[in-house]
């Protein structure tokens, strides 16, 4: 009885170039990464071994995540491990992470402060838009009062977190973000127009707090005031919301420096770095 014939070469690989919605060698990329974050450190022919790729693919990819430093090399060892950018990546979910957990009991204070809801959200800034997505809320008792369910999503030119974030970032940053934005006229208090709000930005940079004045909602009115991460770069923003009625001009000042310092608050608790006075 002749021995079962086995096929030539190696099995034939799970990624295909024409699957739906997928590119091969980002799934490829994105697959060693994760192996190597796993292993903590591996040879090439382990990698290969293990994903099912290709020797020679593993390596070129692997060289790739190398040169934007989200892999390393040990000489020594001859082992791929997690690079620096790869660890930074991380930290910036950490980050979000760390500031929606700390800043739960500053939000619960805040609304106990001022007597208006308090609200949590981080930007989103992307080649198709600059927004704002609420991640967090505590509602007061009071019977009038604004409600954003977590997921909610603002232009960030027509919110006071957006705008105190827009504020915080340097000139360079603020510029790709605002240039990302669909300038939607929501009400007739709406700054709808680059210049209008780049006014507006520089004296939110100033005090240190932004005011949204019936500029997305008719009749309410918003706080904010931005937070910041490790590098001291705006990650998220605190703010109070409620019924335009309750945000008078003088009112406002008082509001705007209890919000600021709630965001001071969170920043240090979650491990940021609150900018120094110019």
């Amino acid at each position: 009885m002749s021995p079962e014939k086995r096929p030539r070469g190696r099995p034939k690989s799970q990624f295909k170039e024409s699957s739906a919605g997928s590119l091969q060698s980002l799934d490829r990329a994105l697959m060693l990464l994760s192996t190597v974050a796993r292993r903590t450190s591996a040879t090439l022919s382990e990698l290969a071994r293990e994903t099912d790729i290709p020797t020679a693919t593993t390596h070129r990819i692997l060289t790739t995540l190398q040169n934007s430093r989200y892999t390393a090399f040990d000489e020594e060892r001859q082992e791929w491990r997690i690079g620096i950018e790869a660890y930074r990546t991380g930290l910036s979910f950490l980050a979000r992470t760390s500031v929606a957990e700390v800043g739960r009991p500053v939000m619960r204070r805040l609304m106990a402060e001022t007597g208006e809801t308090a609200n949590l959200a981080v930007p989103d800034i992307t080649v198709s838009g600059a927004e704002v997505v609420f991640i967090g809320q505590v509602e007061t008792p009071n019977p009038i009062r604004a409600f954003f369910p977590p997921g909610t999503r603002t232009s960030m030119h027509a919110s006071g977190t957006g705008k105190a974030i827009l504020a915080a970032l340097a000139p360079e940053a603020r510029a790709r973000a605002m240039a990302r934005i669909t300038f939607e006229a929501y009400t007739g208090s709406t700054l709808a127009t680059p210049d209008l709000l780049a006014a507006d930005l520089e004296k939110i940079a100033s005090r240190g707090w932004s005011h949204d004045r019936e500029e997305r909602h008719p009749g309410m009115s918003c706080i904010g005031a931005a937070i910041y991460d490790d590098q001291g770069h705006p990650c998220a923003g605190i703010s109070v919301s409620g019924p335009t009625a309750r945000f008078a001009p003088d009112r406002a000042w008082s509001l705007g420096a209890t919000v600021a310092e709630a965001a001071r608050e969170i920043t240090e608790l979650s491990g940021g770095r609150w900018p120094r006075p110019e």
